[in-house]
């Protein structure tokens, strides 16, 4: 059904276009939407004419219309004035309000299409019937976005990003829950990711001015049929989750740039606790001071180049070595072999993870 603030936009332009009074009511009689403070006036009236079989009617100076939803009544418009002139534009309101609520019929409908497409709830038969029904392409390239909202954001960010990208295009956006707004982008045969690398950003640049608020945008990969959309959404949402443990700097996260991360956030954490146990003897990686880890991430930057993190330090090379030393005598790894770093980098990962996990369960 059309929200009340519509129809009330609609008649309110019709009104200033051509000085008649238009009232909008349910088939109870209830005022949905007026340019007048007397509406209700005409209630006991409507629900009268809506138990006739006629569609239109004149009645005591006013002109009655019936509007359908598909087959069921859904309002009934009142023209206040006599002549031709009320007449006609009661019918031009009742045909703007009927492809109205067939507009936003149709919308619900691909609403629920897509939410239910992204949550696999659909067969591979009816994905495709309901496509063709729907006037939805079923072999167009398409990557799913989630973006995130901030916990205490009030603002519909759902029709924020509707407004953002227009009528023009073919993207459609929903949202299965209250936390996140989905958008599934088709995209063009000549792009790749950093087109919609480009894009994510100024979805997150648009939002983040508008509302005053931080946001976080992931996306899966491009998918050709309307089958695997499903499949870049699961990427999105991993993404996005990754992306919270190992890329906290970044608000825009891609599935395809996960790397390692990926593969850590599946892991069960028992297995993850077994393996720092076993390569640390018990101690943790993370448990180095603050210069000590410094010295280890620089490191790790500059691709174990002794003399470029030293540079980058502001320290003498052989005290970057004498550091690279005491951490060897510590863990029994030395970073400057590619196999050693490689278990260390990879053991200060499951660290974040398992203290990300520990967060959430409580």
């Amino acid at each position: 059904m059309i929200s009340n603030q519509i129809l009330q936009s609609t008649i309110d332009e019709l009104k200033k276009i051509t000085q008649i009074d238009l009232h909008v009511f349910d088939i109870d009689g209830k005022v949905l939407a007026s340019t007048q403070a007397d509406a209700a006036v005409y209630n006991a009236l409507v629900s009268e004419f809506a138990k006739v079989p006629e569609e239109q009617q004149e009645i005591k100076g006013s002109y009655f219309y019936k509007i359908y939803d598909e087959y069921q009544l859904e309002y009934i418009l009142v023209a206040y004035g006599k002549g031709a002139e009320a007449q006609t534009i009661g019918n031009i309101a009742a045909f703007q309000i009927k492809s109205l609520s067939t507009a936003y019929q149709e919308r619900f409908d691909k609403d629920n299409f897509f939410k239910n497409l992204l949550l696999d709830n659909l067969l591979l038969v009816d994905i495709y019937n309901r496509a063709k029904k729907l006037h939805v392409d079923t072999e167009v390239r398409r990557v799913i976005f989630i973006i995130e909202m901030p916990s205490d954001k009030e603002a519909n960010v759902l029709e924020q990003v509707r407004n953002l990208l227009g009528s023009k295009t073919k993207d459609f956006i929903t949202a299965v829950d209250e936390k996140n707004v989905i958008i599934v982008k088709e995209v063009q045969s000549n792009a790749g990711y950093k087109e919609l690398d480009a894009y994510a950003n100024e979805v997150l640049v648009f939002l983040q001015e508008e509302c005053n608020a931080s946001f976080h945008v992931a996306y899966g990969t491009i998918v050709s049929d309307i089958k695997e959309v499903s499949k870049s959404y699961k990427e999105a949402k991993l993404a996005l989750d990754v992306g919270k443990i190992f890329f906290s700097e970044k608000s825009v996260v891609a599935y395809n740039t996960l790397g390692i991360g990926r593969l850590i956030y599946q892991l069960p954490v028992p297995l993850c606790k077994m393996f720092i146990r076993e390569i640390f003897e018990g101690k943790s990686p993370d448990d180095f001071d603050e210069e000590t880890l410094t010295t280890i991430y620089k490191f790790f930057e500059n691709s174990l180049n002794v003399s470029e993190t030293s540079r980058q330090l502001y320290i003498h090379r052989n005290t970057l070595v004498y550091r690279l030393d005491k951490i060897q005598k510590s863990t029994g790894l030395d970073l400057r072999v590619f196999e050693d770093a490689i278990t260390f980098k990879i053991a200060l990962m499951v660290v974040r993870y398992m203290k990300y996990m520990e967060t959430v369960e409580y």
